[in-house]
């Protein structure tokens, strides 16, 4: 039994260690970046951008901005588009598992990206299950920043629930805007227009599990 002086010791170790590895523990770099995975899908089931424009409801320039690698989408996004390719997500993000279950160690976690772009520009995450294969439940540990006047709500198909970690979190869900500080937490269909930023100038950790179906 650790006393509560000890336990917050312990917390604010984690705290600190978490925060280092976003800034030091960089994955290794991927075969192919989520774009070039997109446009080699597309083609392969004979859409055009168009059609996929189509099939998603994203726009043929935002289609290309992130084939072209000039936009890294938003978690959301990369949910929509594997489902409108009928595939899964980790086909798009190089994280597609072998295995029936996943244990990541402490120190295997790795960044999987950290791109900066016009749109899902604040999002660092660790994906914590890409080892299992054909899984249905994507879970991350994500480093959001502040909001931007570029970003906009995500709708898809799914269910989320957060933890946060460290911070204060804003939620924007439809016309309802929720803050959430550390320990909170929040359960809801990813089919609501929904827009997760820090509600303060550092960034804000949070523990996201997303269900895509």
């Amino acid at each position: 039994m650790f006393t509560q002086k000890e336990d917050s010791i312990r917390y604010q170790r984690f705290l600190k260690e978490l925060s280092e590895h976003f800034e030091v523990k960089e994955g290794p770099v991927p075969v192919a970046t989520v774009g070039e995975r997109l446009k080699k899908i597309r083609k392969q089931k004979g859409l055009s951008i168009k059609d996929l424009s189509a099939k998603t409801g994203f726009s043929a320039e935002l289609l290309s901005q992130i084939e072209n690698q000039t936009v890294t989408p938003q978690i959301g996004t990369i949910i929509k588009l594997a489902r409108s390719l009928k595939t899964v997500f980790g086909t798009l993000t190089a994280e597609e598992g072998i295995n029936t279950y996943s244990v990541v160690r402490q120190n295997e976690r790795k960044v999987t990206s950290r791109h900066t772009s016009q749109q899902g520009h604040n999002y660092k995450y660790i994906s914590l299950a890409s080892d299992v294969k054909n899984r249905h439940m994507e879970s991350f540990i994500v480093k959001l920043g502040p909001e931007t006047p570029e970003q906009e709500l995500s709708i898809h198909e799914g269910e989320e629930f957060i933890f946060v970690i460290d911070g204060e979190m804003k939620a924007a869900l439809g016309d309802e805007i929720e803050i959430l500080s550390t320990g909170d937490s929040i359960y809801y269909f990813s089919s609501i227009p929904h827009l997760v930023t820090s509600n303060r100038k550092e960034p804000t950790y949070i523990l996201a599990v997303i269900y895509t179906g």
